[in-house]
């Protein structure tokens, strides 16, 4: 991908200024925080934010677990600016979700985590993500994603709308047709699971977990 292909944090909706308040109206808290508990950070093991974007899940990962190396990576350099006035306790870098092993070293993570990025993706870049996930994580290593999953019902594929209005209906129909558990499989994990649902109003987020190795 070249540099200009990353789908900004608001799409077309609004700047990126807004982002935080505009995240806030789809229960942020609720499934950021299955996120920080299916993700389970312990004392001294290395967590990676693919995708973070301005910095509220980093934060709230070093938050839980001080102990943990946090490292959060994002194309956009001035959504990076808004997480480093966040905190200093996450590693912020520039950087692709699908060159992660070249910038940070294969089997160098023992959880990766994401929110919010793969639903914005082309097909192909959802797969070189999730591909990317795997490549730097060690064996044994977690992965947690929550985005916008299988839209099950009217009210969420109406509310959903607005989430393709702001990043395209050929990146996020797939996501509410329900493809991500089939890529994540895919790419090499094993035991994914659509752990949990959070229905908001611009649609159903969706909490995926799955081993590596």
């Amino acid at each position: 991908m070249t540099d200009e292909a990353f789908t900004p944090a608001l799409g077309r909706l609004a700047p990126t200024f807004f982002y935080d308040g505009v995240v806030a109206l789809t229960r942020e808290r609720r499934w950021r925080g299955l996120v920080v508990r299916f993700a389970a950070p312990r004392a001294g093991e290395v967590v990676v934010d693919v995708g973070c974007g301005t910095g509220s899940l980093g934060r709230l990962l070093s938050t839980v677990e001080p102990g943990a190396r946090i490292v959060g990576v994002d194309p956009d350099p001035e959504v990076l600016a808004i997480a480093r006035r966040k905190t200093e306790a996450v590693e912020w870098r520039v950087g692709r979700g699908d060159a992660l092993a070249g910038m940070l070293g294969p089997d160098m993570a023992d959880v990766v985590v994401s929110s919010l990025v793969l639903h914005q993706c082309p097909m192909a870049v959802k797969r070189s993500i999730l591909r990317a996930m795997g490549e730097v994580l060690r064996p044994g290593g977690r992965l947690v994603i929550a985005d916008y999953g299988l839209q099950r019902t009217r009210v969420m594929r109406l509310a959903f709308r607005t989430v393709q209005f702001a990043d395209g209906r050929a990146d996020t129909q797939p996501n509410a047709d329900g493809v991500l558990p089939g890529l994540i499989a895919e790419a090499g994990f094993r035991d994914v699971a659509e752990a949990a649902v959070v229905p908001t109003v611009t649609g159903s987020i969706s909490v995926y977990t799955a081993n590596w190795g």
